[in-house]
């Protein structure tokens, strides 16, 4: 939100968010129950003329433009070795835990993923799920689409029980500036209703 408000680009946005990130943290437990669970944030960052997508473990974190076609995420890193933005240290705190030898090729989603607190254990299924929904419609995602697919409990992206989906955004970002955007949110918390 603090980039939505503070940025006019989806980098100048991005910007924000790893600024804020690196200066304050982030934590808090994601849950309202007395059960400690933590994990890192992932984000889409769009506007008319171009995406990120900024993954984050602790401090550290890692931005890939989106060049074409589709992306998503899901509670887990999906950022590997196409990163165009990085944390200054990103690879020099890897190595320096021995996560990394500083020889191969640094992939981000295989390096820091066990770093986190926590990480849902089936949340591989639930992107992989993700994808396979926005490649079958790709060429033709229209907002009803992505609402669908935000709505679909069968594959994992509209969850159920003690790790619930609690709400959903789908925005229509014309790259015509004569064109309003149009932003769709969930009224409820399960995108379902």
């Amino acid at each position: 939100r603090l980039g939505l408000e503070r940025a006019d680009t989806a980098e100048k946005a991005l910007t924000v968010i790893v600024d804020l990130l690196e200066k304050y943290g982030q934590g808090g437990n994601c849950m309202e129950s007395h059960m400690a669970f933590t994990y890192y944030n992932s984000f889409l960052i769009a506007d008319r003329k171009e995406a990120w997508v900024l993954e984050t473990s602790g401090k550290y974190w890692a931005a890939e433009k989106v060049e074409g076609g589709i992306r998503n995420i899901s509670n887990q890193l999906s950022i590997t070795t196409k990163i165009d933005r990085e944390h200054p240290q990103l690879k020099e705190y890897a190595k320096s835990k021995g996560w990394w030898d500083g020889e191969k090729e640094f992939d981000f989603a295989a390096t820091y993923s066990y770093v986190n607190t926590a990480r849902m254990t089936t949340s591989t299924g639930r992107y992989c799920e993700g994808y396979k929904l926005l490649n079958k419609h790709k060429g033709s995602i229209t907002s009803e689409i992505m609402m669908e697919i935000l709505r679909d409990k069968e594959s994992g992206i509209n969850m159920e029980g003690g790790f619930m989906t609690t709400g959903s955004m789908v925005s229509v970002l014309p790259q015509q500036p004569h064109l309003p955007c149009i932003h769709y949110f969930t009224s409820t918390p399960d995108p379902a209703r």
